[in-house]
């Protein structure tokens, strides 16, 4: 029971960045907002991305003479889709490619800084465009642009269901408080993907075992608008299983600086003007943290094992499937004296940021000393890793005799990378919604007062391609929250 109420003209549910562009959007417009997190924090997934956002007619790609529209930003993404293109939303998308020039200029105008725009083939002309310094930056500048203009933000406040009256929902329970809505509700919690039980019924048991990056995304609005007749599209599509190395355990220098729009303007410029070689021990600070390993790895021969030593699963055959049976849900990557060198140089990189860098074996040597170890024989690396005497030639044996095609593991020095664990990036599984980013209900009718954008609200909407998922958060997130400010007043969107 909830034991007092407060009344705002739009209520905000999610602090990252699709709950902060509608929580500012609707601000501008002069209504009420109080924004809602469950984290003690601001941020969501948003501050877990790489940060690039991809868009058109941006001012990085009228400096460098690049004419591009976005009717060919709407057409191009279809190419990322293959098979899956039927399922995807096109009217979604051209909402999604007509808004980013305007929204990617009102980032701008929040003080955030980009670098780019850099090429993303089957893009024909370069979009991509990268955050600096890091992606705390989208919500530091958004969080702060909120309270400037009076929205109120209560974190460590969890939703816990919808009020209705009638067939339109008014607003929200948490745990010992009501929030009402004149206008409308704004969902903005994200993705599931470390949600079990979403995960299990729409990707199945094994799925369900794999965790997120990001550990608070578990769909709390899907859920929240399930309970009152809405339905998830392509829930079963995602960015995973994959390999991720595991984030350096104090940190990263990068990742930690302050997003000061100098500091930002300072590294546009390096990135620019100073020579590589002085910047790849700061880019690769960057790339070596808790990025993916190249599948060409195990192409190339490299043995994938679990904490006691054991090789339990087919590198080239989805082996981030089999990683949650693990012991730790860890395992790590053996690499003897030829793919060291074979990944030492273009184009066999270990693992890369788009648009940045890629990172060699050296790369790990010097920056990932928590995940990288060598030794001159299998029975000496194994025991710098804690595995069972043994354990590791004996594994590596048995791949030899089953390698087929595939390089076998060769002579040493070895050397191993890990742990290595296996998580969901984000994944496809929005509410289906109309082009005013309402949730539909039942009959696929608009539900009255109820609109989700983001991840939340991604409405069969394919983001495939590098910066597309972020575009979406900020301009489906900016239009959510003006919609809902408007039916405060029964105006239009």
């Amino acid at each position: 029971m909830t034991a007092s109420a407060e009344t705002f003209d739009v209520v905000v549910v999610g602090g990252g960045g699709t709950g902060l562009a509608a929580a500012v959007e609707a601000r501008a417009v002069g209504r009420s907002v109080v924004l809602l997190e469950k984290n003690p924090a601001l941020g969501g997934s948003t501050a877990w991305s790489v940060g690039s956002v991809t868009a058109t007619q941006t001012p990085h790609q009228l400096r460098k003479g690049i004419e591009d529209r976005p009717e060919d930003h709407w057409r191009d993404m279809a190419g990322f889709n293959g098979d899956l293109d039927p399922r995807d939303n096109p009217a979604l998308r051209r909402v999604l490619t007509e808004a980013m020039p305007d929204t990617f200029r009102w980032l701008l105008g929040h003080g955030i800084r980009f670098y780019g725009p850099m090429p993303e083939p089957p893009h024909t002309k370069p979009r991509m465009h990268n955050v600096l310094p890091n992606s705390r930056a989208f919500i530091t500048h958004l969080e702060r642009a909120a309270r400037r203009a009076g929205v109120d933000i209560r974190p460590s406040t969890r939703v816990r269901s919808l009020v209705t009256e009638g067939d339109r929902v008014v607003g929200v329970d948490c745990d010992a408080r009501r929030f009402r809505a004149r206008g409308g509700v704004v969902l903005a919690t994200g993705d599931f993907t470390n949600d079990p039980e979403l995960k299990g019924h729409f990707m199945g048991p094994q799925e369900a075992k794999v965790e997120g990056v990001n550990d608070t995304a578990t769909g709390d609005g899907q859920k929240l608008a399930l309970a009152l007749g809405a339905r998830v599209l392509n829930g079963d599509l995602g960015l995973g299983p994959e390999l991720r190395f595991v984030p350096p355990p104090g940190g990263n220098f990068l990742l930690d600086l302050p997003p000061w729009p100098t500091l930002a303007n300072f590294m546009a410029w390096s990135l620019d003007h100073m020579p590589p070689t002085l910047l790849r021990p700061f880019v690769m600070s960057f790339v070596t943290t808790a990025l993916a390993p190249s599948p060409n790895l195990f192409a190339e021969g490299a043995v994938l094992v679990n904490g006691r030593g054991e090789r339990f699963a087919d590198e080239v055959d989805r082996p981030a499937y089999a990683l949650p049976d693990q012991p730790g849900k860890v395992g790590y990557i053996l690499l003897d004296d030829r793919i060291t060198r074979l990944f030492s140089a273009w184009p066999h990189f270990v693992s890369t940021a788009p648009g940045v860098a890629y990172a060699y074996v050296a790369d790990y040597r010097r920056n990932r000393r928590d995940v990288f170890k060598s030794a001159p024989t299998l029975d000496a690396l194994g025991s710098a890793l804690g595995m069972p005497a043994g354990a590791l030639g004996k594994s590596v044996a048995g791949y030899n005799a089953a390698a087929g095609n595939r390089p076998k593991l060769g002579d040493g020095p070895y050397a191993a990378l890990g742990p290595v664990r296996a998580v969901f990036v984000h994944n496809e599984g929005g509410l289906a919604v109309d082009l005013e980013h309402r949730v539909l209900g039942p009959d696929d009718r608009p539900i009255e007062g109820l609109f989700a954008a983001g991840a939340t609200g991604q409405g069969g909407l394919l983001l495939k391609g590098h910066g597309h998922h972020l575009a979406w958060a900020f301009a489906s997130g900016r239009r959510a929250g003006r919609n809902a400010a408007y039916a405060a007043v029964g105006d239009g969107a």
